[in-house]
């Protein structure tokens, strides 16, 4: 009787075992970074979430979200999670106001040079502006990530944010490219503008308001971020 309660006993022990070994390969497939990545302490990111105040962005059709308001939603979650792994975070945006002077008559042309002006008080090692994209054909859809032209540690920043995008995230663009944008071009640290998605697009358009999926979206931002500084 005894022996077969040590028999029984060592294939629970067996189990278990395997049981755990399953789980930890599930983590290493699904978390590869957070399980064997340690970032550097030191390393300051900037999240530009676009747009703000009177300027909204673009604006869903069918549930009338705006792209201000995701932006800054993006951020925050971006923002947590990169505090998470040690990193400096300095928001250009923290609210929904807008960055531009009130007395200003060209108040794009204000917040512009409000948004350059946080980007290098902060002396941050990269770039990271959020913003949520439109266009007329409303078949339009995915995640695209854009560089400055002639800036190679942007450009090697984007490829490695777009790589583990078009992974994970259905419908990311598999290849990035060079985008004419006031935020890359005022600095020559690695920066990068994401267009999460198309609000045009009405099936997107809910996608990107699911908690959920924001995360997940988030958290492969994240993994090609520290997959640029690992190079």
């Amino acid at each position: 009787m005894k022996l077969k309660f040590l028999t029984v006993k060592r294939k629970s022990i067996v189990a278990i075992l395997l049981c755990v070994l399953a789980i930890g390969a599930f983590c290493g497939t699904y978390f590869p970074i957070k399980a064997s990545t340690s970032p550097k302490p030191l390393h300051t990111i900037v999240i530009d979430a676009g747009h703000g105040g009177k300027d909204g962005g673009a604006v869903g059709k069918t549930t009338g979200v705006t792209e201000s308001f995701l932006n800054l939603e993006y951020a925050n979650t971006l923002k947590n999670m990169c505090k998470e792994y040690g990193f400096k975070v300095v928001m250009t945006r923290s609210d929904m106001n807008g960055l531009y002077s009130e007395s200003a008559t060209n108040k794009k042309k204000s917040e512009m040079a409000k948004r350059e002006k946080i980007i290098k008080k902060s002396k941050a090692d990269l770039l990271v502006s959020l913003h949520m994209n439109s266009f007329p054909s409303v078949s339009a859809r995915g995640s695209q990530v854009f560089f400055a032209q002639g800036n190679e540690s942007g450009q090697a920043l984007a490829e490695s944010v777009s790589n583990e995008l078009n992974k994970h995230i259905k419908y990311a663009k598999k290849t990035a490219k060079v985008g004419d944008y006031y935020v890359l071009n005022c600095t020559q640290k690695p920066a990068i503008l994401v267009e999460c998605g198309f609000l045009s697009n009405a099936e997107e358009e809910v996608l990107l308001q699911d908690k959920e999926y924001e995360r997940a979206f988030c958290y492969q931002l994240l993994c090609g971020i520290l997959q640029f500084f690992k190079m």
